[in-house]
């Protein structure tokens, strides 16, 4: 008997005309674009056909094993911290606009008890990374070897890393879903994230999903069928997953970029720091503690007592950093003012998302260079009062020529009037399997 063997062409013709991929025929896509026998055209066409065709429950489940497949899992069962089992946790967000939790956040979480393994990403379309903005800090690294992580883990209590071996088909996929515009599909993200998230040894994980303009997927519909996805898969690989919904109709904080969403995250951890940044850092963290059993400790008091700012030190310490040294700033910066006085209204994060990626804050080609200083301050939010004249925003650039680009992209994203524009909670709801 003779085995059957795939071909690229074949894999995308099915996908394109609507067909369900087998097992057998995922598994090989999935491995054979890992070791380069799928090229790069190939696997943009597979994934624009999954972007426009979707896959089924069945098809993401195993799209999501196979990239687990694709590298190793970590298993931390075995590090003791003054004799007792870690509790390891860790947190995703689908990515959003400002969104720089994952810094405030895994300190106050160290604070409380809590370990945190995390394997982050880098910039993804109109989103941040954390890693390229935990790179913006003089030194840091993010490639950090296993043993590495295991004596982070045991002795700081956290390690941020680039996943490396973790789920490398992924990685691959990854980059090459930000520069092929197929970002914004559920089966996807859900697969990209849980690869990650359960080959990297945490026993929970809680997640961030994102609902609104800003977000990859628009509607709440869209963005509670994704949580309740990554939730099922977390659950089927024995990793207890919750998720929280959050709004990203307007950006998070007033700070976007790489070195200014540090630098806002500084003031969040020695006690200030706008009040959404804060509320966010602090349900995610109490999320966190709660799924693993931890109590005893508010997180809201690690960041007024500052062993929060006091455990993200020793974290950035670890990793290289040194945040003695100035977080950089682009050396060109072009203000945004108002035409008149009133109240701001609303402020569109997809606009403000894609005016910092022309700023040079994101990627347009695969392993392209971010502009670590590149970025957005907001100067007035949504219902606070305008003077005519006084700035609403401050963009920064080392490349002034992508001004033009970002000036357009904020066109009609944002006004002022005499109306307190609608206020929203800024989380929805919250899922559980």
């Amino acid at each position: 008997m003779t085995e059957f063997t795939f071909d690229a062409p074949s894999v995308i013709r099915t996908k394109r005309d609507g067909g369900v991929l087998s097992d057998a025929a995922i598994d090989w896509v999935i491995d054979g674009y890992t070791h380069g026998r799928v090229h790069e055209e190939q696997m943009s066409a597979l994934l624009m056909a999954i972007f426009l065709r979707g896959m089924t429950p069945g098809e993401i489940a195993r799209w999501t094993a196979a990239m687990i497949g694709s590298g190793e899992r970590f298993d931390f069962g075995d590090l003791r911290r003054n004799g007792k089992p870690l509790a390891l946790v860790d947190k995703h967000s689908t990515g959003g606009v400002g969104d720089k939790i994952t810094i405030p956040l895994v300190p106050v979480v160290m604070a409380c008890g809590a370990a945190v393994p995390q394997a982050a990403g880098r910039g993804l379309g109109h989103t941040g990374g954390t890693l390229d903005k935990l790179e913006a800090i003089a030194g840091f690294t993010a490639e950090l070897s296993k043993v590495q992580i295991r004596q982070q883990l045991r002795d700081v209590g956290a390690a941020i890393f680039a996943a490396g071996d973790l789920a490398p088909a992924d990685r691959k996929i990854y980059a090459l879903r930000d520069v092929t515009a197929t970002t914004e599909s559920l089966p996807l993200i859900a697969s990209s994230v849980m690869s990650k998230k359960l080959a990297e040894g945490a026993d929970a994980l809680v997640l961030d999903t994102k609902v609104g303009r800003g977000a990859f997927l628009k509607t709440e519909a869209e963005s509670r069928e994704l949580a309740r996805t990554m939730v099922e898969l977390g659950a089927a690989h024995g990793v207890a997953t919750r998720a929280l919904l959050t709004d990203m109709d307007r950006p998070l904080g007033r700070a976007v970029g790489n070195a200014v969403e540090v630098a806002e995250s500084l003031d969040v951890l020695a006690g200030g720091g706008p009040d959404d940044v804060v509320e966010l850092t602090l349900a995610l963290a109490r999320e966190m503690l709660d799924a693993v059993g931890v109590n005893g400790i508010d997180p809201a008091d690690t960041l007024a007592d500052g062993t929060a700012m006091d455990r993200f030190r020793e974290l950035v310490s670890a990793q290289g950093g040194d945040l003695s040294q100035p977080l950089p700033i682009g050396a060109h910066s072009e203000t945004v003012t108002a035409p008149r006085g009133g109240v701001m209204g609303d402020i569109d994060a997809m606009a403000v998302g894609l005016a910092v990626w022309r700023l040079g804050a994101g990627r347009s080609t695969p392993g392209g260079q971010v502009q670590f200083g590149a970025g957005m301050r907001i100067h007035r939010r949504p219902g606070e009062p305008v003077v005519a004249g006084e700035p609403l925003f401050t963009l920064y650039t080392d490349t002034p020529e992508r001004f033009g680009g970002a000036v357009v992209e904020l066109d009609g994203a944002w006004s002022v009037g005499d109306v307190q524009p609608e206020k929203r909670p800024l989380i929805i709801d919250r899922i559980t399997s």
